[in-house]
């Protein structure tokens, strides 16, 4: 693979995807409770379809960054919202 096809295979698998956290619900058989977990979704944002030379490395550059500091925020309230309802399960479940 050439060096400038490189940035157009990255921008086709990035595609301005972000990462958002999305609570999930369940039933929890052990505790007879409803539980609450978060997880991570990629969510598409925008396409990089056409662009043109220097344009395809700033938008390639703009979505890897976008990408990364989606998943650093959103992993960050993920973890810490399943610790919140890690929690609050410990408090309501009597074995």
């Amino acid at each position: 693979m050439s060096r400038s096809a490189a940035p157009l295979v990255v921008a086709a698998l990035l595609q301005g995807c972000v990462m958002v956290p999305r609570t999930v619900e369940g039933y929890d058989a052990e505790c007879r409770t409803q539980a609450r977990h978060m997880v991570l979704d990629a969510v598409q944002v925008a396409s990089i379809g056409s662009c043109s030379n220097q344009g395809c490395g700033v938008a390639v550059a703009v979505a890897g960054v976008t990408a990364a500091a989606s998943v650093v925020v959103s992993g960050t309230i993920a973890v810490a919202g399943n610790v919140v309802y890690w929690l609050e399960r410990q408090g309501r479940c009597a074995r």
